[in-house]
């Protein structure tokens, strides 16, 4: 990631972000790593060392408690102090012990009645005071709400610039003593500090962007996506799947590549692989395919489904300064783009002369067969989309409110056209920049050129197309259905309203399981779905959002050349009812009230007795793996944990050692058990290895003591608990071991 940045010429990535999953529907859960704060906070620490080895500086984000996309700028979240210290605040502590980043980036929501990025108690008290953290501090973009309460919070830099609540407004709170000169100091400190820090990567000011699309990393990619695959289940030992026989691939995800969520996440890859494609390329003869049912909520990106003229995938994008009724309007600007989505927080171009300017992007569009074909366009701005110079739709005279980019853009306008199977049709959207909107965008991230989606799909009846799938699975000899959901369901700016999965996908399903047994499902998603036809199935991988490399990963594991290897970093439940956060998830009058305190994720399911769909950390393998000799060793700092793994199966892969710590007789109610440590392990057959798990004590054992504003590591008896899951299998092992004197602590 950071020598990614240095050929992009940034100094700084914004991430990563370390949010909470405390719901399955929260839009940015996919960007997050775990509903475990030590998951979250190792994890978080080890990206943020790779990143900044680079000399690249890492942002951890959002501090503190952006779990929710709803009201996210105005919402209140009340928490007690013991749950924002033990679950939201700790994995932010953990980077800064383990990671020590270059910057911090607050929260857009208040917590307990003031806003994080002017909130002393959370940026001055715990972030600067307590954890002695020297770095800087910068708003999320448009997240700074006043000037002296920010400045005094400790808040450094106001993003983005030019500053709104800075400039003349903080020179007139200086002046009238408002803000003294040394915090003012202060401030300019911490920003003349990372500037200096950012100069460690060796790219020059407003350095050229290049592109670092190399084979090698192509490999890594692929080695990453497909070790970040989690086995679900795999009845009767259906996968590995063979390569050589009668394939169907089905499902809306097979033929498009959903390789991110949606927002400020989502960036344009070199290429993307489907797994379609990825799936084919490993098949001795080529698979029958066919969508089964589409699952988006706009309509596909037609990408690379349109031509340049020069007959290369995508569009041309032709920027002006006058609209088309201009004749002989002289060219500013023209580039070729692959994709079919444009946000243009920062697009320049020297030769425009306003905010206000136009653009004409272009592409021709070859009909694959005879059908009607529905397009599609959200915009911030306005836009027209022609076909062969005929007008189909029009979102320009009249505008409706969407939620595309964060809230800023219109709904998606659709309009349809037929087509000829091989006829060549030119595609023309007439563009005009952010000015021309006619929507309210007060309250939402205001990204000044505007935004573009063009999507477009064939219309099916999805009942006949589900009848014309079954009977192609009777004829196959294995069926691979890609589901899921994409960028349009999980994104920043709103979150998801059920965990259901979108349109027929679940009837699509259970129709093709029935019709063939050997049928795996491959799940894309960040964050929980619902799976009615669970039971059905006999087995499904969970593939998340796996990057460029995403097709070719999936295929890997469908095939056995990647031995999956990965766990869930959340729990997955059986329904939205069981959740922790059901009944307090969205803001009601402003206020979100983390009414489950510290009980979130396994947390929540283990003290309850209901058991997950999923536990968290569950992951099968095509291999078999034991656990033996385990042993604890307890110092007066360290708790160092080692138990010996063997392979005991036929082919070689991972397993991940999972170390639980419960506490036997605690003086508050505490969780059945929390991870404290983990490590994963490579083995051939029949190999045994020792691993050896190394913890802080007082971060294996602690908890927050709100009557002493401490953390308390009480004198007690402990129980280690060593397994391949939060679910504890037959398997796992049991250890204990003693705290022999009750101590306090703050700090790192």
């Amino acid at each position: 990631m950071g020598h990614e940045a240095i050929a992009k010429g940034a100094h700084v990535i914004l991430g990563p972000t370390i949010n909470m999953q405390r719901s399955p529907l929260g839009g940015r859960g996919f960007e997050s790593l775990s509903e475990d704060p030590v998951l979250a906070g190792l994890g978080a620490a080890a990206l943020v060392r790779g990143i900044q080895k680079t000399g690249v500086q890492a942002t951890i984000k959002h501090f503190v408690c952006n779990d929710q996309e709803h009201e996210r700028n105005a919402v209140d979240v009340r928490i007690t102090e013991r749950a924002l210290r033990e679950i939201y605040a700790l994995p932010f502590q953990i980077v800064v012990k383990e990671g020590r980043p270059g910057a911090f980036m607050t929260a857009y929501n208040k917590v307990n009645g003031t806003h994080v990025s002017e909130n002393p108690e959370i940026v001055e008290k715990i972030l600067r005071g307590e954890w002695g953290w020297k770095g800087l501090v910068m708003s999320d973009w448009f997240g700074t709400y006043s000037t002296t309460g920010a400045i005094k919070a400790g808040l450094d830099l106001e993003m983005p610039g030019p500053s709104v609540w800075r400039t003349n407004m903080l020179g007139h709170a200086v002046a009238t003593a408002k803000v003294p000169l040394h915090i003012l100091d202060e401030r300019a400190r911490s920003v003349l500090s990372f500037v200096n820090s950012c100069a460690a990567s060796g790219v020059p000011e407003n350095g050229k962007e290049t592109t670092r699309d190399a084979p090698e990393t192509a490999a890594l990619l692929r080695k990453i996506g497909g070790d970040s695959i989690v086995l679900m289940k795999n009845e009767g030992s259906l996968l590995p799947l063979s390569k050589d026989k009668k394939t169907l691939i089905v499902g809306p995800n097979a033929k498009i590549s959903a390789y991110h969520g949606g927002g400020s996440a989502s960036l344009a890859a070199y290429y993307a692989v489907t797994p379609f494609d990825g799936i084919s390329s490993k098949l001795s003869r080529p698979a029958t395919y066919t969508v089964g049912c589409y699952a988006h909520k706009e309509l596909p990106l037609l990408g690379t489904l349109l031509k340049t003229d020069k007959g290369e995938p995508g569009v041309t994008f032709r920027v002006y300064n006058f609209p088309p009724s201009k004749k002989d309007r002289e060219l500013c600007d023209e580039v070729s783009l692959i994709k079919s989505e444009f946000l243009l927080p920062d697009y320049k171009c020297d030769k425009l002369t306003g905010d206000l300017w136009y653009a004409d992007i272009e592409g021709y569009l070859t009909a694959e067969e005879t059908c009607v074909f529905e397009l599609g366009v959200c915009v911030y701005g306005a836009a027209k989309v022609f076909v062969d110079d005929k007008l189909v739709i029009d979102n320009e005279t009249s505008q409706k409110q969407g939620t595309a980019f964060f809230g800023c853009a219109t709904i998606e306008e659709k309009g349809s056209v037929n087509l000829e199977k091989g006829k060549k049709y030119h595609v023309k959207v007439e563009f005009t920049s952010a000015p021309a909107s006619k929507l309210d965008t007060a309250g939402h991230v205001n990204f000044g050129g505007g935004a573009l989606r063009i999507g477009g799909a064939k219309v099916i009846d999805a009942e006949q197309e589900i009848k014309h799938v079954v009977e192609l699975a009777k004829e196959a000899d294995q069926v691979i259905v890609c589901a899921g959901l994409n960028a349009d369901w999980e994104t920043e700016g709103s979150d998801r309203d059920n965990m259901n999965l979108p349109g027929y996908m679940d009837a699509l399903i259970s129709a093709v399981v029935s019709a063939n047994p050997r049928t795996a499902v491959v799940m894309q998603s960040g964050t929980p779905v619902r799976m009615p036809w669970v039971n059905e199935v006999p087995s499904l991988i969970h593939a998340w959002y796996g990057g460029n490399e995403t097709g070719n990963a999936i295929a890997d594991v469908l095939f056995g050349d990647t031995n999956p290897s990965a766990k869930l970093p959340l729990s997955f439940p059986k329904r939205l009812q069981d959740n922790p956060a059901y009944l307090s998830f969205r803001s009601e009058r402003g206020r979100t009230l983390y009414g489950e305190d510290i009980y979130i994720g396994y947390r929540w399911y283990e003290s309850i007795e209901l058991p997950a769909l999923f536990p968290f950390g569950h992951g099968l393998s095509y291999t078999t793996f034991a656990f033996s000799n385990l042993q604890i060793e307890k110092s007066e700092e360290k708790l160092n944990v080692t138990v010996s793994i063997s392979n005991t199966g036929k082919v070689a892969g991972a397993q991940v050692a999972q170390v639980y710590i419960s506490q036997k007789n605690p003086s508050i109610r505490r969780p059945v058990k929390e991870l404290k440590g983990f490590k994963k392990v490579y083995l051939e057959p029949g190999e045994v290895k020792e691993v050896k798990i190394e913890m802080d004590l007082k971060y294996a054992v602690s908890f927050w003591d709100e009557v002493r504003s401490a953390w308390i590591m009480e004198k007690d008896e402990y129980e280690v608990l060593l397994s391949d899951s939060s679910a504890l299998g037959d398997g796992s092992l049991k250890g204990k071991f003693e705290v022999q004197k009750t101590t306090w602590w703050n700090g790192l």
